[in-house]
């Protein structure tokens, strides 16, 4: 049985492990000044939102789909993981690559132009947070809703931080982009686990 504490553990690592190039993509934001605060934290929130009700409808397939067969989705995070351990040797500033395309919003559309950042720049959230949202009940996605809000807030403070003491985006950059594939790869290991799936990949399925 998983416990509140564990629960929430689980969805700490699962925001921070899907969400981590946002904290740079925001910081981008803050430091551009025809961005209010506001407009790039509510923009944040929308695609957060978004991304998030987009893998809930997704774990939606569980009701119809074997568990075990769904939990097969762990290789997701597990590829995407492995993907960006190989892609620790091409040093790339994604904030600004991301800006440059986005420099013209007007007043009416800051809020959209960062949901819609967070929405291209979250596209493996879908992948990798389905699997984990099919095996569990609606009050622990809740939890989980209420985990991601706090968290979302705490990213953009700690890229309203960034964008204050600029020295610090250096060592969180180097350091963030070793760390999360790993915690990517450990994800997807535990959710093939947790949904009885490694029977399948290794041909010893009973279904």
């Amino acid at each position: 049985m998983e416990s509140l504490l564990a629960l929430i553990g689980m969805a700490i690592v699962l925001f921070a492990s899907t969400n981590v190039d946002d904290v740079f993509v925001l910081a981008g934001f803050f430091a551009d000044k025809r961005f209010r605060t506001r407009d790039t934290v509510l923009g944040q929130y929308v695609g957060i939102t978004a991304l998030f009700s987009a893998s809930v409808a997704a774990s939606l397939l569980s009701l119809v789909i074997s568990r075990a067969y769904i939990g097969l989705l762990g290789m997701v995070p597990i590829l995407i993981g492995g993907k960006k351990l190989f892609e620790l040797h091409q040093p790339r500033d994604r904030t600004k690559e991301t800006l440059d395309h986005h420099v013209d919003a007007n007043r009416g559309g800051r809020v959209a132009t960062v949901a819609l950042v967070t929405l291209a720049n979250g596209g493996d959230n879908i992948g990798i947070c389905t699997p984990s949202f099919a095996f569990r009940s609606a009050h622990k996605i809740i939890v989980i809703a209420l985990v991601f809000a706090v968290m979302t807030a705490l990213w953009c403070f700690v890229a309203h931080a960034i964008v204050n003491h600029p020295k610090l985006g250096s060592p969180i950059r180097r350091y963030g982009q070793r760390v999360t594939p790993v915690v990517l790869v450990g994800l997807g290991v535990l959710l093939l686990y947790q949904a009885g799936s490694f029977g399948l990949l290794l041909g010893r399925s009973g279904f």
